[in-house]
């Protein structure tokens, strides 16, 4: 079982390239996610009332064969692998006119809504019979192998404009720290992020200042961000490719 919907690229998902932003497809992935789960009866009203839990996304991960263009029409095809223990992952195709163009995986885990402690997906009866078989990916989300050596680029406050309705950081805007953080303004117009994963460690609420330190191993460009006791709230690794049409 899966689900679809197909959306507008426009002005406000775009940077100076006309590329899509990575926070900005993110934010259209999760969505899809959101409304394929309240599709499939296991959305947030639905769990907060028969499990009083809440779905926290802990990794998201996408691959672009070229960069996402500005006034193009993208088909988002989502769906679930099941449920059995605590993380449930969810799949991505990309289509633009039909031609797939890219992939995603994104990690789940359901926590309670009071104590922060993770539910087990097996006692969730509505994932039965609803994942995506046969389309099921075989990717998993680990943690990422950040270089032992990074440089701190900035201290960066976490502000209103940040939250979203559970009134932390959005997940989403971790990716635009990552995209400041590597100067993505100063690339050349045909380099594209062709490969991203976001792991989200700890919730950030207004208020509080992030030490953002970059490194680099081979051609993977890392971002972690620090709170001021020097844990890590989320960390980011990007890989670059050229648009050649």
């Amino acid at each position: 079982m899966f689900y679809e919907h197909t959306l507008l690229i426009d002005s406000r998902d775009v940077d100076g390239s006309g590329h899509c932003r990575a926070s900005a497809l993110l934010g259209h992935m999760q969505e899809a996610a959101t409304q394929a789960a309240e599709q499939g009866g296991f959305g947030r009203q639905a769990l907060l009332e028969r499990y009083h839990g809440f779905w926290m996304l802990t990794r998201m991960w996408f691959q672009l064969d070229r960069p996402l263009l500005w006034e193009e029409q993208l088909t988002i095809r989502t769906w679930h692998r099941g449920g059995k223990r605590a993380t449930m992952y969810r799949d991505y195709d990309l289509y633009v006119d039909g031609t797939k163009v890219g992939e995603g995986v994104s990690a789940w885990v359901l926590a309670d809504l009071q104590t922060r402690r993770l539910l087990r997906l097996d006692k969730v009866k509505e994932f039965e019979g609803t994942d995506g078989g046969a389309l099921n990916k075989s990717r998993n989300l680990t943690k990422l192998p950040c270089p032992g050596s990074l440089t701190v680029v900035e201290q960066r406050p976490m502000r209103y404009s940040d939250t979203d309705i559970n009134g932390h950081v959005n997940n989403t805007r971790y990716a635009d720290f990552a995209c400041d953080a590597l100067e993505l303004d100063k690339l050349p117009k045909e380099n594209f992020i062709s490969q991203m994963q976001i792991g989200y460690l700890a919730e950030c609420r207004p208020g509080e200042l992030l030490t953002i330190e970059t490194g680099m191993e081979k051609e993977a460009h890392y971002v972690c961000g620090l709170d001021a006791n020097g844990k890590h709230r989320f960390e980011a690794e990007l890989f670059f490719s050229k648009d050649e049409p």
